[in-house]
């Protein structure tokens, strides 16, 4: 069996005290998980992250710093022979530039840290992210230095 890997990056972008969240089909399904995606072969991280802000939200980000990266196997469920590898930033955003209207397979929401749970998610690596999110304070907005913009 040949084995690949596929990397994935997202962003987490805290907004008063609420946090962007995308719905989006995956395989048969529809999941809700963090903005963000696939590495395209030739491109970096933080290059990457910031095609699919672009592509996804129509907007820029700033001050990236990473967050989390998978530390455990995570096997595809939409491809068995990949091993899945997300790293995650948190990200700063002109919230007021951003088209959250998505389209007819994104639809894009602002979750209130203090209602965030992990069983939201499905994907194993995001119930991970959402722990750490909730251990180390990230619902306030002082905890990543996030202002309005």
């Amino acid at each position: 069996m040949t084995t690949h890997f596929n990397i994935r990056v997202y962003g987490l972008c805290i907004h008063e005290g609420s946090i962007l969240a995308v719905e989006e089909p995956v395989g048969e399904k529809r999941i809700l998980k963090f903005p963000g995606g696939g590495l395209e072969f030739g491109e970096g991280l933080i290059d990457g992250l910031k095609r699919e802000f672009r592509e996804e939200l129509h907007c820029a980000i700033k001050d990236i710093r990473h967050f989390y990266t998978t530390d455990f196997f995570v096997q595809s469920f939409l491809n068995p022979s990949h091993q899945v590898i997300s790293v995650y930033y948190t990200v700063q955003a002109d919230v007021r530039r951003m088209q959250l209207d998505g389209d007819d397979q994104l639809q894009f929401k602002w979750i209130p840290m203090d209602t965030l749970h992990e069983d939201m998610f499905a994907l194993p690596i995001d119930k991970v992210v959402v722990q750490m999110l909730h251990a180390d304070g990230a619902g306030s907005l002082e905890a990543y230095h996030y202002f309005p913009l």
